[in-house]
């Protein structure tokens, strides 16, 4: 069995259809998804917005994103059940496992980079409760004084 990798799909339906239809949509992804043994992970629906540029006769659609893990496999099915809905304008899959990873060792070293000043300073690695407070106060009256 292919291991799971997580993904991100992006799709764009038509503004002409129905909640029922858009039920019946959302629907079918996460079938084609659980069928093969993946999982959403989150779903974010936008709602209607208007497009960036114009696509065929459309200048608005709705817009509904998905986080999910599944085979490759399955994803390859997915996007060919999507390019033949006539309801969806555009689609986009994305793999995004890697790149999450890439943030999150990015954050660790981050991490580890500040706790190593603040000990070279003196200071615990871990700032406190009270430091948290100052630099919130310190931003909010940055934020007061651009306005």
């Amino acid at each position: 069995m292919a291991a799971q990798k997580q993904y991100e799909l992006v799709y764009i339906a038509s503004p002409e259809a129905t909640e029922e239809q858009l039920t019946e949509l959302q629907s079918l992804v996460e079938g084609i998804v659980t069928k093969a043994n993946g999982t959403i992970d989150k779903a974010d629906v936008w709602g209607r917005r208007r497009l960036a540029y114009q696509i065929g006769r459309h200048k608005e659609g709705h817009y509904v994103v998905l986080l999910f893990s599944a085979a490759g496999e399955s994803v390859k099915e997915l996007d060919r059940r999507l390019k033949v809905n006539d309801t969806i304008i555009r689609h986009l899959i994305v793999r995004v496992d890697e790149e999450l990873q890439k943030a999150a060792r990015a954050k660790a070293r981050r991490d580890a980079e500040t706790r190593r000043r603040r000990v070279a300073r003196g200071l615990p690695p871990e700032p406190t409760p009270e430091e948290l407070m100052a630099k919130q106060a310190a931003l909010e009256n940055q934020d007061d004084a651009e306005v």
